[in-house]
C-alpha cells in the first residue's frame, strides 16, 4: 500500500476559518477527499488536487449509508492513495470517527485524527455563551438528542447534573426535550437558546427558556442543524448582544 494512509479530519463548526493548521497541510496531501454534507466546501481550496467524493449525511434527507463510506476508505486506501476523510466539527464528536478509525485500524490501514473545532464549544461562543463559567456553572455535558437505538438519554439523571447541556440533533424532539427536563426537576426559567447554521453568515438562533423554547423555535421556523443550549450560561449570550450594540452605537 505504499504510503497509503487516512486522515480523520475535523472542519469546525461552519467558519472554515476555523480549520486547523494541521488540517490544512493535510489536505494538501490528499488524493481523495470524502467530505461530509455540513462542512463548507470552500475547505476544498485546500486539497486542489484531490478527487471529492460527497458523502453527506443529514437528518430527513436520502444519506450515505456509514457501512459503503467506511468500506470506500478502506479499498481507497488499499488502492494506495491518502484518504482525508472530512467531517464537520471534531470527527470523534458525534462525528462516527471512532467508528471509522476502528474499520481502519482492523484493516491495517494507517490512520491519523486530526481534530477540529467542536459545534458544541464553537457554536455557542460564537453567540457569547460560555459552556463553562466557575461562577455559574462546574462543568458541561454533551450529549445527543438521539440514540443509536431512536431511544433517548436519561434527561432526569442529566438534569441532575446541574451541568450546561449542549444537545446535538435534538431539534426534532425538542418539545420532548423540554417537557422531559422539566418533569426531572429543570427549573421552566432555565435560559435556554437553538442555534441554527452556527458561526457562518447564515446564522440565526432564539434565546427564550427552557419552557419556552419549542414554541419560539417554531415561530421563528428554525430548522437543522442546530445546536440547543440549556443552562445559565445562556443569560450571558444577551449581556454580550447589549455590550455589543453598546459598541456599535457608541
Amino acid at each position: 500500500m505504499g504510503n497509503a494512509k487516512v486522515f480523520l479530519i475535523g472542519a469546525g463548526p461552519g467558519d472554515p476559518e476555523l480549520l486547523t493548521l494541521k488540517a490544512v497541510r493535510a489536505l494538501a496531501q490528499a488524493d481523495v477527499v470524502l467530505i461530509d454534507e455540513l462542512v463548507d466546501r470552500r475547505v476544498l481550496e485546500f486539497a486542489p488536487q484531490a478527487r471529492v467524493i460527497a458523502v453527506g449525511k443529514r437528518g430527513g434527507c436520502k444519506s450515505t449509508p456509514q457501512a459503503f463510506i467506511e468500506r470506500l476508505m478502506v479499498r481507497l486506501a488499499r488502492s494506495g492513495k491518502i484518504v482525508a476523510r472530512v467531517k464537520g466539527g471534531d470527527p470523534f464528536v458525534f462525528g462516527r470517527g471512532g467508528e471509522e478509525a476502528l474499520t481502519l485500524a482492523r484493516a491495517g490501514i494507517a490512520c491519523e485524527v486530526i481534530p477540529g473545532v467542536t459545534a458544541g464549544i464553537g457554536v455557542p461562543a460564537a453567540l457569547g455563551i460560555p459552556v463553562t463559567h466557575r461562577d455559574i456553572t462546574h462543568g458541561v455535558t454533551f450529549v445527543t438528542g438521539h440514540t443509536h437505538d431512536r431511544g433517548g438519554p436519561d434527561w432526569a439523571a442529566l438534569a441532575r447534573t446541574g451541568t450546561t447541556l449542549v444537545i446535538y440533533m435534538g431539534m426534532k424532539r425538542l418539545p420532548e426535550i423540554a417537557m422531559a427536563l422539566r418533569a426531572a426537576g429543570m427549573p421552566g426559567e432555565t435560559p435556554a437558546a437553538a442555534i441554527q447554521h452556527g458561526t457562518t453568515p447564515q446564522q440565526r438562533h432564539v434565546i427564550a427558556t427552557l419552557a419556552t423554547l419549542a414554541d419560539a423555535v417554531c415561530n421563528v421556523v428554525l430548522g437543522s442543524p442546530a445546536l440547543i443550549v440549556i443552562g445559565r450560561v445562556v443569560g450571558l449570550a444577551r449581556q454580550a448582544e447589549q455590550a455589543g450594540l453598546r459598541r456599535r452605537t457608541a
